[in-house]
């Protein structure tokens, strides 16, 4: 798995480091099974080209929270714009497996989330991962809840209704969750 911070500070928002770095690993090692992890690069569809051109295995973007969160958890990110990144992809390289993941505790509501759910898999987002929300520290924002491991299953199980190919949710999933696993079963 390949990913950075959020490069805005680069014209092309870091797409040609990740187009690069994939050229670069296919060349010394043509069977490597890569996953990027990328930033939105502001909506830019030229980044997102030169990113799936390159041609990783998975493309993945993390959608992180619920819509109402965004304006605090996520400032300078907007919910449709990463929706569309993933749904973008899905249409310029049908073949490419794409993966999102969002995180639980922040003052989301059930019916929030399975809003989110329905939208990744409209934007044609095939694999899923569900994590707790962890704070990082006391400038980041709290922990509003702590998710069971009965309400991790019931949104496995209704992702996996809602279409998603793969599904991992639970306390201490994250976005690099068991990658290698998921690829090999999605294959």
């Amino acid at each position: 798995v390949i990913t950075s911070v959020t490069r805005d500070d680069l014209g092309d928002g870091g797409s040609g480091h990740y187009a690069n770095v994939v050229r670069k690993l296919r060349q010394h090692r043509p069977s490597v099974k890569i996953e990027l992890l990328t930033p939105d690069f502001k909506g830019s569809d030229k980044a997102l080209t030169a990113v799936l051109d390159s041609s990783p295995d998975i493309f993945a973007h993390n959608i992180e929270t619920v819509p109402r969160l965004y304006r605090h958890i996520r400032p300078g990110a907007d919910y449709r714009r990463s929706l569309g990144l993933l749904n973008q992809a899905k249409r310029q390289s049908p073949n490419i497996i794409t993966k999102s993941g969002i995180m639980l505790g922040l003052g989301e509501k059930e019916e929030e989330t399975g809003t989110v759910l329905k939208d990744l898999a409209a934007a044609g987002c095939d694999m899923l991962t569900i994590g707790q929300y962890l704070s990082p520290s006391i400038a980041h924002a709290p922990v509003g809840r702590y998710i069971t491991s009965e309400e991790f299953s019931f949104l496995r199980e209704q992702a996996l209704a809602s279409g998603f190919k793969r599904v991992a949710a639970g306390s201490l999933v994250r976005s690099s969750y068991k990658a290698g696993v998921f690829f090999e079963e999605i294959s």
